[in-house]
């Protein structure tokens, strides 16, 4: 399919020929869903942890008389219910992240990229560039092009002064091609490619 090319300045930058096998699927929300978790769950830290009974160091003496206390027949201290003992079956530091094979990993990627193009939410521009590093400018630029929550992908490398300019951008990511991503493609309204992100996207994605 065939797809219009804007530049910066949002003038008319020519065509540009768009796989189908690539923006052309027809997204599934289970496949999507899946990578998103898949996303989430390896980047959780799983750092949490309490003490369990084996962590607290307290008396085993019985705390009263089995019968005639006028109260519960407790043992140790050490359990949940008294101050300072342990939890019961509490979280323990862990990693959360689970496997997905690399097909579908591939394949979420083309639904996701499929999902912009069909929303009408997919722009290619054909290249990012710019030769002062000013935020004010490159921000006027973005909302003459209706972009104010976008993902911006370049090539193989983002060229830097245009990284500067955007870094301070509210709701405006920017990555290389190899770093485009499942979650980061949906979280935001709008995907931005650069040429070379989609020349680079298809060739990863074949």
């Amino acid at each position: 399919m065939k797809i219009d090319v804007t530049t910066l300045d949002g003038k008319k930058g020519g065509s540009v020929d768009l796989d189908d096998a690539v923006f052309g699927q027809e997204p599934r929300k289970d496949i999507l869903h899946r990578m998103v978790r898949y996303q989430l769950a390896k980047r959780q830290a799983g750092t949490h942890q309490v003490q369990e009974r084996g962590d607290v160091s307290k008396t085993t003496k019985r705390i009263g008389n089995q019968k005639g206390g006028g109260s519960a027949r407790h043992g140790n201290g050490s359990v949940s219910q008294f101050r300072g003992g342990a939890k019961a079956h509490g979280p323990r530091t862990r990693s959360h992240a689970h496997d997905l094979t690399k097909k579908v990993r591939k394949m979420a990627l083309r639904h996701a990229l499929s999902a912009k193009q069909s929303a009408g939410e997919l722009i290619i521009v054909d290249t990012l560039s710019i030769k002062k590093a000013k935020t004010a400018m490159l921000r006027k630029q973005l909302e003459a092009m209706g972009v104010t929550n976008a993902l911006i992908v370049g090539g193989s490398e983002v060229d830097t002064v245009f990284g500067r300019a955007a870094r301070n951008i509210p709701n405006i990511d920017v990555l290389p091609s190899q770093g485009a991503n499942v979650y980061d493609i949906l979280r935001r309204h709008t995907l931005v490619l650069s040429k070379d992100a989609v020349e680079a996207l298809q060739e990863r994605l074949k």
